[in-house]
């Protein structure tokens, strides 16, 4: 029985997946161990009935596994790990906060009037230095693990949100950040999985204050 997972829609194309960073890491995760999954695209400006009846919260992403409907990506992807153990994407423990602050960073830059760029600098200063001190291309090596695939979505709307909205840009000094990009932006699920970028700038519009 195949896996069915609701993710967001885009903004104004309810047909088209949309740019929810969280759907899209469970989206990377399904792709990455190969497993079979029928996506329900959600307009979340007009929720189906029977989204809501069985997730009340109305929250995505959403996966039905074992035949419960699970939301909240954490847990979604803990979950496939457990029951879908290979190919392997746990991230070893002393790996698996490495860049965890940079979407919060981010985002207060990014929705935050007059806001400086100093927290979101230092933390992608800090995944820089991780980068240079460890072989890669990944944060925990050669392979792509979970940690890479929740921040491949983040890392993708900071430098589209930020690029469109602040004509702000990762500086060039950080060059291993911009390698590690570079390989998570090339992978074949990600390719597969990302909104386009006019629906990242449409899903972020309104919460941006100038």
């Amino acid at each position: 029985m195949a896996l069915e997972v609701c993710v967001k829609a885009a903004v104004g194309a309810p047909d088209v997946l949309g740019d929810c960073p969280f759907s899209q890491r469970v989206l990377l995760t399904l792709e990455e161990k190969s497993l079979p999954y029928k996506m329900h695209l959600i307009n979340l400006s007009d929720k189906p009935k029977w989204f809501l009846d069985i997730n009340p919260g109305g929250k995505v992403p959403v996966l039905k596994i074992d035949g419960k409907w699970v939301p909240d990506s954490d847990v979604i992807v803990s979950l496939l790990e457990k029951k879908y153990p290979e190919p392997s994407l746990k991230t070893p423990p002393k790996f698996a906060s490495v860049g965890s602050k940079i979407m919060s960073t981010f985002v207060a830059f990014l929705t935050t009037k007059d806001s400086s760029d100093g927290p979101l600098l230092h933390e992608l200063q800090a995944l820089e230095n991780h980068l240079k001190s460890h072989d890669g291309p990944f944060i925990a090596g050669e392979k792509v693990s979970a940690v890479d695939l929740s921040l491949a979505p983040k890392l993708y709307h900071l430098e589209v949100a930020l690029g469109h909205f602040k004509s702000w840009s990762i500086p060039g000094s950080l060059t291993h950040v911009h390698n590690y990009m570079h390989a998570l932006f090339s992978l074949h699920s990600f390719e597969k999985t990302k909104a386009e970028e006019k629906y990242v700038i449409a899903g972020w519009a309104p919460k941006v204050h100038y």
